[in-house]
């Protein structure tokens, strides 16, 4: 199916299918509610920007602590410039070897497109990151410039680095293992723009709770502040995502909070 692309702001691909789907409905953010990470925004937005606007941009790689906002700058940047045109299409890891496909299809059209693939790293013996290192930089054909590919992931150089990885000794056979090594390594470098994102701090992530309670009838700031700092601890991290899962058990549940404190 063709899609509508003044009618459909995004997109995903159906690895069944094998095509793309419009996403009729889609998860916005606002900008404005994604704290604790203006470092991060204020370099993001400004590479988007450019990119609206044709001018010199890089490819985007996010990458740190889980929940943290990495993906949510993507919906927010929808959000907010969809209206000039900003078209999104999200494909999974395993189904980068379409990439070359889908540029096609949308490179001559008058939109630009963020193509988008959510907790990308590869494992031992995987070889598609060769297929995304030749989109983004390396093939004999041009890229196409209403395309900017931007990845999440959890992992600053994607792949699984181990100490064997300095050893320059043969590997597994192979006389150049360090080689192979670099390899892999260097599809993180053809991502222009490298955004770092960390564990949060206590009060970065209470003041995303107290944001999210707003609207809410809280008359002990405190109390909540123990509760959710609990929350979070009997889950090992402190980030935007736990957050908003503390404030939907709230929500489901008014009595959650005096529970919690029995």
């Amino acid at each position: 199916m063709t899609i509508n692309w003044d009618k459909s702001i995004a997109a995903t691909w159906r690895t069944r299918q094998e095509k793309l789907k419009a996403v009729n409905d889609v998860d916005l953010l606002e900008l404005d509610k994604l704290l604790c990470i203006d470092r991060q925004k204020k370099a993001f937005i400004g590479n988007i920007e450019n990119f609206l606007e044709g001018k010199p941009t890089n490819h985007i790689l996010l990458w740190g602590a889980r929940g943290t906002g990495k993906s949510s700058l993507i919906k927010a940047a929808l959000n907010e410039y969809h209206q000039r045109k900003l078209r999104v299409i999200e494909i999974p890891k395993d189904d980068l070897r379409w990439l070359i496909e889908i540029t096609d299809e949308i490179r001559d059209l008058d939109y630009r497109f963020i193509i988008f693939c959510d907790d990308l790293s590869f494992e031992e013996g995987e070889t598609t990151y060769k297929e995304l290192k030749s989109t983004l930089q390396g093939s004999i054909e041009k890229p196409p410039e209403n395309v900017l590919i931007i990845a999440t992931s959890n992992r600053r150089h994607l792949i699984p680095e181990r100490m064997s990885n300095n050893e320059q000794s043969s590997l597994n056979g192979e006389i150049h293992a360090a080689d192979t090594v670099q390899e892999k390594m260097s599809l993180a470098d053809r991502f222009g723009m490298s955004l770092s994102f960390y564990p949060m701090a206590q009060n970065e992530y209470l003041s995303i709770v107290d944001m999210l309670f707003t609207d809410e009838d809280i008359n002990d700031q405190a109390h909540l502040h123990v509760l959710a700092a609990r929350f979070a601890g009997e889950r090992g991290s402190r980030s935007g995502r736990i957050a908003q899962q503390f404030y939907n058990a709230w929500s489901i549940d008014n009595s959650f909070c005096k529970r919690k404190m029995i």
